[in-house]
């Protein structure tokens, strides 16, 4: 049995495996329920359902979007099962260029999903920690919005679809992370 669970849960699965359930999922919600893919609305759905306002953007019934709050809730709970229950206690397979790449910015500590030099305990309160929590969450949240969705929603739910506003909505995702970490992430960092 814990040879099972060490190489089905804990393991990474192949792309084989992973993409067709991924791929699935689209025809599925589709099919059974004509809903799209996305996680970026959960929190106006959430603040409308909580925040009681006149405000015409929260100002719609909530409850069509319910099923969205529960995917949503669900990530978080498969977050936090995958956090308590499931580490892996080898050391994250990463490529020597990868490796090479973080040194040089002065990460080194591979051995967690997210490197301590930026998000330890001691980093998180700094002035860096303030730029990659605060400002990054509010840009991305900013960007979400202003994209019409999030990653998620564009590249599964959006592709799929052949939508051209979610092509360039993936192109800008991919121009962003990439000007992030060559051109903005050596300078405060």
């Amino acid at each position: 049995m814990n040879e099972i669970y060490q190489s089905v849960i804990l393991a990474p699965w192949p792309w084989y495996v992973a993409g067709p359930i991924m791929g699935l999922s689209i025809p599925l919600l589709l099919f059974f329920g004509n809903k799209m893919l996305g996680v970026s609305s959960s929190m106006q759905h959430i603040c409308a359902a909580l925040i009681p306002t006149k405000a015409e953007y929260f100002n719609y019934d909530w409850k069509t979007g319910a099923w969205n709050i529960v995917v949503a809730i669900g990530i978080v709970l498969g977050g936090l099962t995958g956090r308590l229950f499931m580490q892996n206690p080898n050391p994250i397979n990463i490529a020597s260029s990868t490796k090479s790449d973080l040194q040089s910015l002065g990460i080194t500590d591979f051995n967690g999903m997210l490197p301590v030099e930026i998000f330890g305990n001691n980093n998180i309160m700094s002035f860096q920690g303030f730029l990659f929590i605060v400002i990054g969450g509010f840009l991305v949240g900013f960007g979400v919005r202003y994209a019409g969705g999030c990653t998620s929603g564009h590249g599964f739910m959006g592709l799929s679809m052949a939508s051209k506003s979610s092509l360039l909505a993936i192109c800008a995702f991919f121009a962003g992370g990439l000007i992030m970490t060559n051109l903005i992430f050596p300078l405060i960092f």
